[in-house]
């Protein structure tokens, strides 16, 4: 194994302050300080499930306790200072990566060109021309704009009809983008009218953009195998990956570092030559009690968070109700440097409902962290926009071993 160790305590600080989650935070939440934050976190992902908060929301919340939603709608539709796209899900992207798009836009393409036949059937791409037609005749357009007389088949999440299929595609392979958003109904346009000129003309080789894809993701991980950093941004291939580590490594530029997980066991990854001083400048954790979307960017990557934090998550949405383990869709709670359970929380009319909560083996709840814990709660009525806490009579469980 490599020389230096990076310790699992330095390792999770290390982690979670190049997510902004170490530290007290400040900051208003709008403007530049919201691009900034976005930019430090490369992308934050776009989910529906809106319990208390969709997802893109709660991450930016967790970080600026002064964001609120609309902040982000006028970063995309008003300032175009980010963009919409896809990562390894949909995701808000800051607009200066966009030129970098391109080659996932192209590698995308091929896929859906490549899978999609065996998908939606027979005549799915027939559509393209008349929707790009459409738009460029009538301006932006979102799904309930086109399509109205095309056939559905079954219904269900992916059923979607040609014009429906048609968006996706275009939008997938750059020639559309996300104007903006109404409700949380995607409204597409031409590429050119809504991605400024400096960086809808700006082209890069593909070496110069996997180069970048795999320092900037390094840079916002500390730490990984060649596998997390192809996976971060979805744009280099994990061969393009594990190529550019053995040639970063003969440059100089990255070094090989042991890691300590959880349970103890040293991990190979690769960092910075910088990195193992850069730990010494870390600042104690924030005893901060932090409520975090299960798509928050420190949990996307599942395996990495539970190697790092011997911390099982899965989301339970699709598991039957009477197989669900904890609940519908649990939040995640992290404090310091651990994540010290999941919350079972949901908003329903002018109440948030804390329906349950379970501390992670170990973890003890003495008057300071109920405290800390409620605290959190309070500081999340005004941004989920209800004026009363409610607290179920046996809401605190006791845990769970995996």
């Amino acid at each position: 194994m490599p020389d230096a160790l990076l310790t699992n305590r330095d390792a999770r600080r290390l982690f979670l302050d190049r997510h902004l989650l170490l530290r007290p935070g400040s900051g208003p939440g709008k403007g530049q300080d919201l691009a900034d934050v976005l930019s430090d976190l490369g992308f934050v992902q776009v989910d529906s499930v809106n319990t208390l908060a969709r997802a893109h929301d709660l991450i930016l919340w967790s970080r600026r306790g002064r964001y609120r939603p609309q902040a982000l709608d006028r970063l995309i539709a008003r300032d175009r200072s980010a963009f919409e796209h896809w990562t390894h899900d949909a995701a808000v992207i800051p607009m200066g990566f966009y030129p970098m798009w391109r080659l996932k836009f192209q590698r995308d393409e091929a896929h859906m060109q490549s899978r999609w036949l065996n998908w939606r059937g027979e005549g799915w791409n027939t559509e393209f021309d008349n929707v790009l037609r459409h738009i460029q005749d009538n301006g932006p357009a979102s799904t309930s704009d086109l399509g109205g007389d095309e056939p559905r088949r079954s219904g269900g999440w992916w059923d979607w009809h040609p014009s429906k299929t048609a968006l996706e595609f275009l939008w997938r392979s750059g020639r559309l983008a996300i104007r903006h958003r109404e409700g949380f109904r995607k409204v597409y346009d031409l590429t050119e009218r809504v991605i400024p000129t400096e960086h809808l003309t700006t082209h890069l080789p593909d070496a110069e953009i996997v180069d970048w894809a795999m320092t900037s993701a390094l840079q916002r991980l500390g730490f990984a195998t060649s596998g997390e950093l192809a996976a971060f941004f979805g744009i280099a291939t994990r061969d393009e990956a594990k190529l550019w580590c053995l040639e970063a490594l003969a440059a100089g530029r990255i070094s090989e570092i042991a890691v300590e997980m959880a349970d103890g066991t040293p991990r190979r990854s690769y960092a910075t030559p910088d990195l193992m001083d850069s730990v010494a400048t870390l600042p104690e954790p924030s005893t901060r009690i932090r409520l975090l979307s299960p798509f928050d960017p420190a949990l996307r990557d599942r395996a990495r968070a539970e190697r790092l934090f011997g911390f099982h998550y899965r989301i339970e949405i699709f598991v039957p109700a009477p197989k669900r383990r904890y609940g519908y869709y649990v939040f995640p709670v992290l404090q310091g440097d651990r994540l010290i359970g999941r919350v079972d929380a949901k908003r329903e009319d002018d109440a948030l409902v804390i329906r349950a909560f379970w501390p992670e083996p170990g973890i003890r709840m003495g008057r300071a962290r109920l405290a800390g814990l409620a605290a959190e709660f309070e500081r999340l009525a005004p941004f989920v926009n209800v004026s009363e806490l409610r607290y179920l009579p046996d809401w605190l469980r006791m845990s769970q071993q995996a």
